[in-house]
């Protein structure tokens, strides 16, 4: 993330405090990417392997975002609720697995 540095001057001494500049106000949500079109004329497993990346990756960020750090806490129940809850099908084991393998 970006940091600025503010100086402030307190009786004749000047502190500098790191700032973060980019910083997310509160109840907004950033808007999502544009979407650029898959590539053709590659193999079905390449896309699917690429669209179970993407599932992991997305898991994987609302759990570190929820507070699960370690793989060990985020068995497969855990990691379909939250897909459940952010509006995502429900995962595979293999993409469970995946997702482990994202937060360790």
């Amino acid at each position: 993330m970006a940091v600025a540095s503010i100086t402030t001057k307190s009786a004749g001494k000047s502190v500098s405090k790191p700032v973060r500049t980019s910083a997310r106000k509160p109840g907004r949500t950033p808007s999502p990417l544009k979407r650029a079109p898959l590539p053709a004329g590659r193999p079905r497993e390449w896309y699917e392997t690429h669209n179970r990346r993407l599932k992991a990756m997305r898991l994987a960020i609302a759990l570190l975002d929820s507070g699960v750090y370690l793989p060990e806490k985020a068995n497969n129940r855990r990691i379909r609720s939250t897909a459940a809850r952010i509006g995502i099908h429900r995962p595979s084991n293999t993409t469970c697995r995946m997702v482990r393998t994202l937060i360790a």
